[in-house]
This record gives structure tokens, sequence and C-alpha cells, in this order.
């Protein structure tokens, strides 16, 4: 069975290539693509997120580091990828910090970011030359997964997920969540998308209704 990916990046040009380049070097046989995180989020929830995800660090809802965080808590059993135009070794670290699998720069070769890729996929955590031979080596700590909890896939949460199920319980917004856990509105949405997946739920009314049933 070949790979299985979503590529999430605002600029159609580039996705239309990148997944070319997984098509035709990594025989991907899967490739869903996205233009925001809204659009990327919806495709993880209904179809899973599948072997691979590769995303821009800046495409429309990203917000940062913690929003990579949410995803490799969202979603751990894919291979969550920044391929991105910045190359800032603040950026670099950050997201790298936050948990993911490696950090592409769009401006390598096509025949090195495929093979970037693979080494991805194979396991190891990608890291560009340009960050410095002594970080090269560096795996990063990734986001925890540890989940508390008990009954209708709510074991499978992280303790962030549950204190966003708790706020969604009572009612609130996105942005209401967003403010009352002093984190930006697009990692909510993030988190949202993995508890309805836990759930086995495609929206916030089946999500609440299904808890307060039991």
């Amino acid at each position: 069975m070949g790979i299985r990916a979503l590529i999430a990046d605002d600029h159609e040009l580039f996705r239309s290539g990148l997944k070319q380049l997984l098509v035709d070097s990594l025989d991907a046989d899967d490739v869903r693509e996205a233009e925001t995180l809204d659009q990327a989020l919806e495709m993880l929830t209904n179809d899973g997120a599948g072997d691979l995800v590769l995303l821009d660090l800046r495409m429309p809802g990203m917000s940062g580091t913690e929003a990579l965080s949410a995803l490799r808590d969202g979603f751990p059993d894919a291979k969550v990828a920044v391929v991105s135009a910045w190359e800032d070794r603040a950026d670099i670290l950050a997201a790298l910090g936050a948990g993911v699998h490696g950090y592409i720069p769009k401006s390598l070769p096509s025949a090195e970011i495929a093979a970037a890729i693979r080494s991805i996929l194979e396991g190891r955590i990608y890291v560009p030359q340009s960050i410095g031979r002594r970080d090269a080596g560096a795996k990063p700590e990734g986001a925890s997964t540890t989940a508390i909890g008990n009954g209708l896939g709510q074991d499978k949460l992280t303790l962030r997920q549950k204190e966003v199920l708790n706020e969604l319980l009572k009612g609130q917004a996105s942005k209401e969540i967003a403010r009352t856990l002093d984190i930006a509105e697009g990692t909510v949405k993030i988190h949202l998308a993995a508890i309805y997946r836990a759930l086995g739920v495609r929206t916030r009314a089946e999500a609440i209704a299904k808890l307060k049933s039991h």
C-alpha cells in the first residue's frame, strides 16, 4: 500500500508540485490538499491523518508552534513536518521543539525534499543543514500524549484536549475557549478536531449530545 498524505499550504502551485513529487518519488497513492488550517482539520477529522502531514508554518489559520504541538498531540500516528519558505533559525528550532518530525525548507531542490520526506517516513527527524551541524543530531522533545480519563474515547485525550472539551460542554465558542485557556483560536480548532475524532463524531453538536447522553 502506498503512502497516504495531506499537504496543507495556501500556495496552489507549490501544493501541486509537492503532490507530484510524493507520487513520483515516494509512491504516494492518496495525497489530499488543503489551503487553510480549517480545510486541513476537516480532512483530518473526517478521514484521519494518514501517514504524513506536510504543512506551511504560516498558512491561514496557523498559530505558530502551539498549533504544531496540538497537531502532534491530536494525531500521534502520523509524521508531521513543516515545509516552509521561512528559514529563520528561531522558527526551525521552535518547530522542532514543538515535536514535529522535520523542518524542510522550500528552497531545497526537489530531490532533496523527497529525500528529507523519505527520511522522516523512515522514523528520523529531518533538520536542515542551515541550522548548523551541532543541532543536526538533536532530537526534539515531542509533545506529551499522556491521556487521563475514561469512557467514550476520552481516555485518548490529552490533558489540554480535556480542558478544551470541558469548555465546549459549557457552550463556549472556539474564540471563547481560546480566551479562557489563553491559546490561539487555530490551536483550539486543532484540539477540537482531535476530540471529535476520538469521540467518533464530526461536529460540536454531536460531541455534546454524545457526552450528555451518558
